[in-house]
């Protein structure tokens, strides 16, 4: 039986193809103004993070996690990363392949799923950037220690996450449209809501599993900020934060 993570990619293949924003890749003028220092990244779907939060990023090893789709990867490299890009998404690799072979960049890419071992090195990166991705996976705590295993000591973890706020409520932003926790793979009601929006299996997690999770895992807590979810729905229009992006340090 096929698992839930790989259906999840098929899925978000699809998406892409139909016109999926976090899809499009960055257009060569949005490179050639990252190359000049103008440039921004969305850990969430609004609000850029602070580019602080990078410190000196030149000459770094990166490591986009679940971060295809050559919209990130583009920017780092053109700030002068070495960056390592893994999704378990076809057409999200396909596309960093092609910002890469268009810009005249080398970026090493790994097909895997996250969920499981990372094929990677211990202590291998510098930093980890990890945009909206873990609500399309049932536990979350292996990633955190996957992360703390690849991330040199000292090394950042930037991520972005989903609140159960956005989980509740239904895209509208005016109902609440099912219970907590959510989790299509025990609920089968929960399932067959996910099969009938074709949104593939999403989970919620709490912010001890978010947050908590990655101290667990030997991380310090540093940083963090809100974010809507940009769309024209009620949460949006009056301010009330779907998402959230926390900068941790390995110690």
């Amino acid at each position: 039986m096929e698992k839930y993570t790989y259906k999840n990619a098929k899925t978000i293949d699809q998406w892409v193809k139909n016109g999926w924003e976090w899809g499009k890749p960055l257009s060569h003028e949005e490179y050639l103004k990252a190359l000049k220092g103008d440039f921004k990244i969305l850990l969430t779907p609004v609000k850029a993070m602070p580019k602080e939060w990078l410190g000196e990023i030149k000459g770094k090893k990166v490591l986009g996690l679940a971060s295809g789709g050559g919209q990130q990867m583009p920017i780092l490299t053109a700030l002068g990363a070495q960056c390592t890009v893994m999704d378990l998404s076809d057409t999200q690799l396909e596309s960093e392949k092609m910002v890469a072979e268009r810009e005249g960049y080398k970026i090493k890419i790994v097909k895997a799923d996250m969920t499981e071992r990372f094929p990677l090195a211990d202590e291998e990166f510098d930093l980890i950037i990890n945009p909206v991705a873990n609500c399309y996976v049932e536990e979350i705590q292996p990633i955190w220690h996957e992360c703390a295993r690849v991330l040199k000591k000292g090394g950042v973890l930037l991520t972005g996450f989903e609140n159960a706020v956005g989980v509740a409520f239904n895209e509208k932003g005016d109902k609440i449209c099912c219970s907590l926790p959510f989790n299509p793979l025990k609920n089968e009601e929960q399932r067959q809501e996910c099969l009938k929006e074709n949104c593939g299996y999403q989970f919620s997690h709490t912010l001890r599993e978010e947050i908590i999770g990655q101290i667990e895992e030997g991380f310090r807590l540093e940083d963090l900020y809100e974010d809507v979810a940009g769309k024209d729905d009620l949460l949006s229009i009056n301010g009330i934060p779907c998402f959230i992006a926390t900068k941790s340090i390995k110690d």
